[in-house]
């Protein structure tokens, strides 16, 4: 289908979408001066051989369309990130450089250099639970929402650095509750497990036991029910390539915070999403002079989807450059097209070819 950009009306409708069908219908109206087309390289060829007095212009809706599915090759590739690793159980960190024991006190022998993938690992969580404390959010909601315990996210809470939670294990403190956790251990495996905390309680404060069931109920959390409750649900593909080119004002809250959590533990998600706000400014900015430079970032990503819609944006860069500085576009056309698809259902599809063109153009 072919429409006038000025007046919106229907000017033709071809029976194919290749070069050989538009070429000649250009070829016989030499006074345009403007294609505005989507990215298919039919119509690039058709213009070229047919109407080079014109000039080309990429439509925005359809380069935005190629980035999204450049971004969800990307996410595809990358989606091992999308579920977010629990940060304990951890092993012991490494450092770089310790002091020698014998160089002072054990509190003086302090490292000053924690590096390793434990270390790296306890940096992104440091900025992730206080990003989402300083939002608002609750310890009990971090927990929740990370799938941490909320003695992690308190012990998160209270290190001012990351470098804080990089302190050697420390002495286990002891509770009213040890001389009793024998016990309940064989009442767990007399039971099979289903003696409850309650009965517990009741059968250990007989025998001495002066705390509270807070104490025994996170104890037998932790020790007799190890799994605990189920990890949220990792995002799907679609709903993370979603979050990364949506605008921001569009997203939930959760939305917002689930999409903060993957980009702290995956750097090229991270990337991407910087490169997708870039470019939609350049897009609804028509800020089209920072194109190369984008063009440049994206090729220097090493992200094979966003490096072959930047290789693509150069191979039809004229156009391109020229929908991101004008205000040419094709969006028009779609509602053309919905009014032909309305008058192909009334023909239930038994007419042919020739009848629809005629009334897609008496309609115009």
């Amino acid at each position: 289908m072919i429409t006038n950009a000025v007046t919106h009306k229907v000017l033709d409708l071809l029976p194919e979408r290749d070069a050989a069908t538009l070429a000649p219908w250009l070829a016989g109206h030499p006074q345009i001066e403007v294609i505005a087309r989507d990215r298919a390289s039919a119509y690039a060829e058709a213009a070229d051989r047919a109407a080079p007095q014109a000039r080309q212009v990429a439509d925005r809706s359809h380069l935005w369309a190629n980035l999204v599915r450049a971004v969800e090759r990307v996410v595809t590739d990358h989606r091992a990130c999308l579920r977010v690793p629990e940060s304990e159980p951890e092993p012991e960190p490494q450092w770089e450089n310790p002091l020698p024991a014998e160089a002072g006190n054990a509190d003086d022998a302090q490292p000053v250099n924690p590096a390793g993938r434990v270390a790296e690992r306890r940096r992104a969580n440091h900025a992730l639970a206080h990003g989402l404390l300083n939002s608002g959010m609750s310890q009990r909601a971090v927990a929740k929402h990370l799938g941490w315990s909320r003695n992690t996210v308190r012990r998160y809470a209270e290190a001012e650095k990351w470098q804080d939670m990089m302190k050697g294990p420390q002495a286990p403190r002891t509770v009213k509750l040890d001389p009793y956790k024998p016990y309940m251990l064989r009442r767990w495996e007399e039971t099979s497990g289903k003696i409850s905390g309650t009965a517990l309680l009741g059968e250990i404060t007989a025998r001495g036991y002066r705390g509270g069931y807070t104490q025994l109920a996170t104890w037998k959390q932790r020790e007799l029910l190890p799994d605990g409750p189920p990890p949220p649900r990792p995002p799907t593909v679609r709903e993370a390539t979603d979050w990364l080119t949506r605008h921001p004002d569009g997203l939930t809250a959760e939305e917002a915070l689930r999409r903060k959590t993957i980009l702290v533990h995956c750097p090229e998600l991270d990337t991407t999403a910087h490169l997708v706000t870039t470019f939609a400014e350049i897009l609804t900015l028509l800020d089209g002079h920072r194109l190369p430079e984008w063009i440049t970032e994206a090729r220097a990503s090493g992200l094979p989807g966003i490096s072959t819609f930047a290789n693509g944006l150069n191979s039809d860069y004229a156009a391109v450059h020229a929908g991101l500085t004008t205000h040419w576009n094709s969006g028009h056309v779609e509602g053309a097209v919905n009014r032909i698809k309305m008058l192909k259902r009334q023909m239930y599809g038994r007419a042919s070819f020739p009848l629809l063109r005629k009334r897609v153009l008496l309609a115009s």
